[in-house]
């Protein structure tokens, strides 16, 4: 009975034509208090009455208005859109095409060349790069080199420069300073900053590369910073110097400080190893061998730590840090 009453109260739905309600339906529609909700559907057909629930013909009425308006249509597919120019291929490259540049950075760098170019500063004859003996042997060459980086650490030019002159008189290999006393070697280096500390590195460095390196240092920045002693800054300088290798910026206090000053870091840097990493990701590679010597000698005679020469600057119209020193002068005099 069930079967039969669905499948022909659904044809009939269908089929308007050939069904009509009995005027006991029509009259119960109109009463808001239907008794047991109940409707009583007639069918030309058969002739047979047949009484049912009203919300039982809602159920069958609904899905039928529902499929009649989306009968014969598909689904649209969701379609995933690009934006101009952008396509599958090219859409991780968001960072490449729009990459980060400081402001007016090249002219900057130009006059920065410009202010250097009579190479007056401790750095141009007095630096690391000047510290080892020209005439050694590769290996030892490049142990000096390692050694003067390994002193340079808060100390000036001039300083280091002196001290390199003593160990390179006394004897500067890793076999002949391991073999040195602690006490010899203290007055050898002295007055480099933290020089006892740094007795002690040397000592260390020079029995590792004797007995890991065969007297050499390593080619690789990965294992110069494992040396103790060895910080970012030397062990990039390190493999520019000693092996002609660039494998990062060398980045000092001058160079840290003047990076802030220009704005050359997209955000405020506290240290240089935070400066090194902001400089790498836009400085163009070939400029990293450059930028150290170049900073280096502008912080020593332009751009000093207290009171900068910002007058004398020829970057002065376009330094952020100029242009606010300036300004500070200004109403600080009225």
């Amino acid at each position: 009975m069930f079967k039969f009453l669905i499948n022909n109260l659904r044809k009939k739905i269908v089929e308007s034509s050939k069904m009509s309600f009995s005027k006991e339906t029509r009259s119960l529609r109109s009463n808001k208090k239907e008794p047991n909700d109940e409707i009583k559907i007639k069918d030309e057909d058969s002739k047979e009455e047949i009484v049912v629930s009203k919300y039982f013909v809602a159920e069958v009425l609904e899905p039928q208005k529902k499929s009649k308006k989306t009968a014969g249509k598909k689904r649209k597919s969701i379609e995933i859109k690009y934006e101009e120019n952008q396509s599958v291929e090219n859409a991780g490259q968001e960072k490449e095409n729009n990459e980060w540049f400081p402001k007016n950075w090249k002219e900057t760098w130009k006059l920065i060349k410009e202010m250097r170019k009579d190479a007056t500063a401790p750095v141009d004859d007095k630096g690391c790069h000047r510290c080892s003996d020209p005439k050694a042997d590769p290996p030892t060459f490049r142990y000096q080199t390692l050694t003067s980086l390994m002193l340079s650490s808060q100390t000036k030019d001039q300083v280091n420069h002196a001290a390199m002159q003593r160990l390179k008189d006394h004897g500067c290999t890793p076999q002949n300073l391991l073999a040195t006393s602690d006490e010899v070697l203290g007055k050898l280096i002295y007055p480099v900053s933290f020089w006892k500390r740094k007795v002690q590195f040397i000592k260390k460095v020079a029995k590792i590369l004797i007995d890991s390196y065969g007297g050499d240092i390593p080619n690789n920045i990965e294992e110069l910073c494992a040396l103790p002693g060895v910080g970012p800054k030397m062990g990039h300088l390190c493999m520019q110097v000693a092996w002609n290798k660039v494998t990062g910026i060398g980045v000092d206090v001058h160079v840290h400080r003047i990076c802030n000053r220009l704005e050359w870091v997209k955000k405020y840097a506290k240290t240089p190893e935070e400066s090194r990493k902001q400089l790498e990701s836009w400085l163009p590679r070939e400029l990293w061998m450059e930028i150290n010597y170049l900073l280096v000698g502008f912080g020593q005679e332009i751009c000093l730590p207290q009171r900068p020469k910002c007058d004398q600057c020829l970057n002065n119209k376009l330094c952020p840090f100029a242009k606010s020193n300036n300004n500070t002068n200004k109403k600080s005099k009225k």
